[in-house]
C-alpha cells in the first residue's frame, strides 16, 4: 500500500513539473491561441451552433432574456429537474424558472432546441454609478446548424410573443382615470391608476346567451385580427356603443369585456378635459391592449343631433362650436355657444370625433372604444356611424334567459332544479314587468339565504309590476314602444341620406296636413250653409 501512494505522489510531482515547464516554454498568448484554435476546430466538426443571451447587455437589461425566462416558465414546471420560483411586481401568478446549469428541451415546427441556464460569479463591477449583480446570468440556446435560419427568423419572434401573452395574463389589470384633466404628473403621465379587480365575466352577465356569444366572438376576432387589419389598411381599433335603460348592466358589460380580453380600462371623464388638445394628449398616453370608456356620453357634453334647429344665429358649424360645462364661462352656468370661450373649459364634437376616428386615433393599436348612454336618440349621428361605433349593443330589461343566469349566480339554482310551475308563471309576466337586472339582483341578494322565499317574492314582485304597468295604460305603452323602437330610430338616423332631409320631410308632411285641414273646413262650412 505504501508503494501505491509513493507511486501516485511521484506521478503528481512529474505532472506539476511538466505544467511548470509548459508555462515557462509556452507563454499565455500562445496557450490562448491554441485553445481558440481548438474551439474553432471543434465548431467546424460539430453539428450544433450556440447562442448566448445574457441578462445585461452592456449597461441595459436584455429584454430577450426576460422573454425567454417567461416563455420557459410555461413548460418548465412539467419537464424541469430543478426549479426556481419567482413572483414579479404587480403579478398575480408565480412563475417557474430554470436553476443554475439546468437544461430543458423545446420543440418548434418539428425542430428540437435546447436551453441551458448558466450562472457564474461576476469578476468585477463595470460602473460605479450603476452596480451590477454579483452573479452573471444568461441562457445558451443550442440548435443544429441546418435549423439556424428557421430559428432566427421565426422561433425567437414566437418566444417574444408568447412571453408577452404570459406577462399580460399574469400582470394585474389597471383602471385608469383622468382626475387631473390633462395635466401631467412628475413622471409625465396624465392618467392615475388603481388595480382593476371587477369580478364580472360573460358567464355571470345577465344577458341573452346568443347575444353574449356574438359579442364574445366579435371580441375574439378583434384580438386575433392584427394581420387582417394590416391587410385591409384599417387601424386596429373597434368601437362599441352600449345603450339602454339604467340598471341593465352596461358597466358590468365593460368589466366582462376587460376580463375576457385581459385589457386595461381607461375611464375618460370628459368634464375634466379642458380642450381638444388635452383630449388628444390623453389619447396619446394610452397603451395598446386597452379599453377606452366614456360612460353616459349624452350627460357629459352637449352632443345632441345637429339636424335639430339651433337657436344660436351665425354661420359656424356645430363641429366648431365649443361646449361649456358648469364651472366655466359665465357665472358657473352654461356659457353662450358663441365661439369666444372666455377662458372656460370646452371641447367640441369635432375633437371627440377625431379622438375616436381621426388620424391621432391610430397612434396606438389594439384598442377598443366603448361609449354608454341611456338615450341614444340624443346623440349626434356622426358618433353612431360605423368606424366610430362599429357594434351597437342594446341592453334591455331582464328577460327570461337572463333571469335563469341570475338564479344560478345568486341562488346556485340549476335549470332542472327549479319548479316548472313557478318558472312558467314568471315567464308569462317577466316581459310585462319591465324590471332591470339590477332590480332583480337586489331582490335575490336580499333573500339569498332562503331560496324558496326568494322565488316566491320574485314571482310576487313580477306580478305586481306587470299589473301596475297594465294599469298605467297608454303612458306606459308609449314608453315601451319608445324603448322597443330605439334600434329602429337609430337605424333611421344612420340611414338618413343627408342632414336636414328628415326635417324637410316633416315640414312637407305638416304642410300637406294643414292643406287637408283647410279643405275639410271648407267642406264643413259648405255643408252647414
Amino acid at each position: 500500500m505504501k508503494e501505491y501512494w509513493s507511486s501516485l505522489a511521484s506521478l503528481l510531482g512529474v505532472l506539476a513539473f511538466c505544467q511548470t515547464l509548459l508555462q515557462t516554454i509556452f507563454p499565455p498568448e500562445l496557450r490562448f491561441a491554441a485553445v481558440k484554435l481548438f474551439n474553432q476546430l471543434f465548431r467546424c466538426f460539430s453539428s450544433y451552433v450556440y447562442f448566448d443571451i445574457t441578462e445585461i447587455d452592456g449597461v441595459n437589461t436584455n429584454e430577450l432574456y426576460n422573454a425567454v425566462q417567461l416563455y420557459l416558465s410555461s413548460s418548465v414546471s412539467i419537464s424541469g429537474n430543478r426549479l426556481s420560483l419567482t413572483r414579479a411586481l404587480n403579478s398575480s401568478a408565480i412563475t417557474f424558472g430554470l436553476s443554475n446549469n439546468d437544461c430543458i428541451l423545446d420543440s418548434f415546427n418539428g425542430v428540437t432546441v435546447q436551453w441551458e441556464h448558466i450562472v457564474t460569479q461576476r469578476q468585477a463591477q463595470g460602473y460605479l454609478w450603476r452596480p451590477l449583480p454579483e452573479e452573471k446570468r444568461g441562457f445558451t440556446l443550442r440548435i443544429r446548424k441546418k435549423d439556424k435560419p428557421l430559428i432566427l427568423d421565426s422561433y425567437l419572434d414566437f418566444v417574444m410573443d408568447r412571453a408577452e401573452e404570459i406577462r399580460r395574463k399574469n400582470q394585474e389589470r389597471l383602471l385608469y382615470t383622468n382626475s387631473r384633466g390633462g395635466s401631467l404628473d412628475s413622471r409625465g403621465h396624465p392618467w392615475e391608476s388603481v388595480p382593476f379587480k371587477h369580478p364580472s365575466t360573460f358567464d355571470t352577465l345577465a344577458m341573452d346567451p346568443l347575444k353574449k356569444q356574438q359579442i364574445m366572438e366579435d371580441l375574439r376576432d378583434f384580438a386575433n385580427g392584427q394581420r387582417f387589419y394590416q391587410q385591409t389598411g384599417r387601424a386596429w381599433k373597434r368601437g362599441y356603443l352600449l345603450y339602454g335603460p339604467p340598471g341593465t348592466g352596461k358597466s358590468s358589460m365593460i368589466a366582462a369585456m376587460a376580463n375576457f380580453l385581459g385589457y386595461d380600462i381607461y375611464d375618460l371623464e370628459l368634464t375634466e378635459v379642458h380642450n381638444n388638445s388635452e383630449l388628444r394628449k390623453l389619447l396619446m398616453k394610452t397603451t395598446s391592449k386597452s379599453i377606452i370608456v366614456i360612460e353616459d356620453i349624452d350627460c357629459s357634453i352637449n352632443l345632441t343631433d345637429r339636424k335639430k334647429k339651433n337657436p344660436v344665429s351665425g354661420t359656424r358649424s356645430y363641429y366648431d362650436l365649443p361646449d361649456f360645462r358648469c364651472g366655466g364661462g359665465n357665472g358657473g352656468g352654461y356659457g353662450s355657444i358663441s365661439g369666444d370661450d372666455g377662458g372656460g373649459n370646452s371641447i367640441t364634437l369635432s375633437g371627440l370625433l377625431n379622438f375616436t376616428d381621426g388620424l391621432w386615433s391610430c397612434c396606438g393599436s389594439e384598442r377598443i372604444f366603448v361609449f354608454t348612454t341611456n338615450h341614444i336618440e340624443k346623440l349626434d349621428s356622426a358618433l353612431l356611424r360605423s368606424g366610430r361605433m362599429d357594434m351597437h349593443i342594446f341592453m334591455s330589461y331582464c328577460s327570461f334567459p337572463a333571469l335563469k343566469i341570475l338564479l344560478k349566480n345568486y341562488l346556485n339554482y340549476e335549470e332542472d332544479e327549479l319548479d316548472s310551475i313557478v318558472l312558467n308563471e314568471i315567464k308569462d309576466v317577466i316581459d310585462k314587468a319591465k324590471m332591470t337586472p339590477a332590480d332583480v339582483s337586489e331582490l335575490l341578494i336580499k333573500n339569498r339565504r332562503c331560496k324558496n322565499r326568494a322565488m316566491a317574492e320574485l314571482l310576487e314582485t313580477f306580478k305586481s309590476k306587470a299589473e301596475k304597468n297594465e294599469k298605467n295604460g297608454g303612458g306606459l305603452r308609449k314608453k315601451e314602444m319608445g324603448l322597443e323602437e330605439e334600434e329602429e330610430q337609430e337605424k333611421r338616423t344612420l340611414d338618413s341620406p343627408k342632414e336636414g332631409s328628415e326635417f324637410e320631410e316633416e315640414d312637407c308632411s305638416k304642410e300637406t296636413e294643414e292643406e287637408e285641414e283647410e279643405d275639410d273646413d271648407k267642406k264643413n262650412n259648405n255643408f252647414i250653409q
